[in-house]
């Protein structure tokens, strides 16, 4: 196994103990809230996969921009992008069930269109409707640009997400770290356990990324060696090549040189 292989592994691997180690000491070593009990254990896992959807979409829009900038155009920023932009999704699903979870015993119902759950149920559709766009068939360059529009146009949400318990009146709290005065309103072993869970699904987000990276690659590789293989049998069968791939000769001569 080369590098960048065990690097991969060693990722993942990083991941699944700093997750474990999150919610071992989410469960056993961090003191239940004085307002909201034992819920207030769902903080670890809340926020970071929130953050990583936010990280995810952010990637996506990196890559739109070097896939669209002449300079750098190249379909491995779409790859990235499209790999990128399938994690933020499955992240923004899990802060959806995991924000109803949370606010079913907190305010008493499963959903309410609350300005934060609104605008992160609006970003889950947008980047299904990015993934959706790099579905309709043509060719990969075209695929490409029209999908890095459509997620940089889907990105102008994620900061209104982030800024929506700030500009309106809402029952979701208030950043518990990333807020405006960047003071975060948590400390102590709390705080500790927070950052670990935010620094192990950010190590989650990355190997899943990289593994549906390869996917893509490879699958890019296969269409390619496909669609050779079925230009060459073409060719083929019209009698215009030889086995070998090399043009077949119309020949006036017999073995030895002499005319037919």
């Amino acid at each position: 196994m080369n590098r960048s292989g065990v690097l991969v592994r060693l990722i993942g691997l990083l991941a699944i103990i700093g997750i474990v180690g999150t919610y071992w000491m989410g469960l056993v070593v961090t003191p239940p809230d004085v307002f909201q009990g034992n819920l207030v254990r769902l903080v670890y896992l809340h926020p970071p996969v929130a953050w990583v959807a936010y990280l995810a979409y952010g990637v996506t829009s990196l890559a739109s921009i070097a896939f669209l900038w002449k300079r750098t155009r190249n379909l491995k920023w779409d790859r990235l992008a499209a790999s990128s932009a399938e994690v933020g999704v499955l992240f923004t699903g899990l802060t959806l069930v995991t924000g109803s979870i949370w606010g079913r015993p907190t305010w008493g119902v499963w959903w309410t269109w609350d300005a934060r759950l609104t605008t992160t149920a609006l970003l889950f559709l947008l980047y299904l409707g990015y993934l959706a766009i790099r579905r309709i068939p043509g060719d990969r360059y075209k695929v490409g640009t029209r999908s890095a529009v459509a997620g940089l146009v889907a990105f102008i949400d994620v900061p209104i997400v982030h800024q929506s318990v700030v500009w309106w009146k809402t029952l979701h709290q208030g950043a518990t770290v990333l807020n405006p005065s960047l003071s975060p309103k948590i400390h102590g072993e709390m705080a500790w356990t927070l950052l670990l869970g935010f620094v192990s699904f950010t190590l989650l987000y990355v190997w899943f990324t990289i593994k549906r990276y390869q996917v893509a690659s490879m699958t890019d590789e296969l269409e390619d060696v496909e669609v050779d293989r079925m230009i060459r049998e073409r060719l083929e069968s019209d009698g215009g090549v030889l086995s070998g791939g090399a043009p077949r000769a119309e020949s006036n001569f017999v073995d030895g040189g002499s005319l037919k």
